[in-house]
């Protein structure tokens, strides 16, 4: 397809495809001619991930650099690439207590999961307890172990769920489920929050 078409099917305006291009933030075309080139399904997908991240996941160009250099790196496994396409996905200045780490630490490995041991993701964890411990609320040990449950089961159908032979689309597919899907389950867990109170405090209102 001309890049004409590449913009209809993503929704994204020819001069933003260019500068993506320029950028190297897709890959170029089969060029065809001096002046045109072609593209493929590959660069719809990319273009549909560069969408994602920077309007819906509110990822800066330069970060959205960042997850692009983990999803297209092939000298490592699968696994090592998918953690650190979830690490370019954190803010890098996190701080954490060294307590909220701690509980972060014995959760992991009371759950007998496997984590790396310097994974962003136990900083961003730890973070978002001392959020909620500065606002008054302690998140206690119980609460967050049916928490761990509920994750572990959403994120055992994600990976189940991720398409097997073709390794580019898994981490792509990864990627967004990771920075987009936080808002399905927000809105599930508000949801099942109400039918919750309902039955807890007998509301009739439906």
């Amino acid at each position: 397809m001309w890049i004409a078409e590449l913009s209809r099917q993503t929704d994204v305006p020819v001069a933003t495809i260019k500068y993506y291009l320029r950028e190297g933030l897709l890959p170029a075309g089969e060029a065809v001619g001096a002046t045109r080139a072609r593209y493929g399904e590959a660069h719809v997908r990319r273009l549909k991930l560069i969408r994602a991240l920077v309007e819906a996941g509110g990822l800066s160009l330069a970060r959205v650099r960042s997850v692009l250099a983990e999803v297209d790196e092939e000298s490592r496994d699968l696994h090592e690439v998918l953690g650190a396409a979830h690490g370019a996905l954190i803010p890098a200045d996190l701080t954490a207590s060294d307590e909220s780490r701690r509980r972060v630490d014995a959760l992991v490995a009371e759950r007998g999961w496997r984590i790396y041991s310097e994974s962003p993701d136990r900083v961003f964890l730890a973070d978002a307890i001392d959020a909620l411990e500065k606002v008054g609320y302690h998140l206690d040990d119980e609460l967050l172990k049916i928490y761990a449950s509920a994750a572990n089961e959403v994120a055992e159908a994600e990976v189940a769920n991720l398409p097997d032979g073709d390794r580019q689309r898994t981490v792509e597919d990864t990627v967004l489920v990771t920075a987009l899907g936080g808002p399905v389950l927000l809105a599930l867990r508000r949801l099942a929050q109400q039918n919750a109170s309902a039955h807890r405090y007998g509301s009739t209102q439906y």
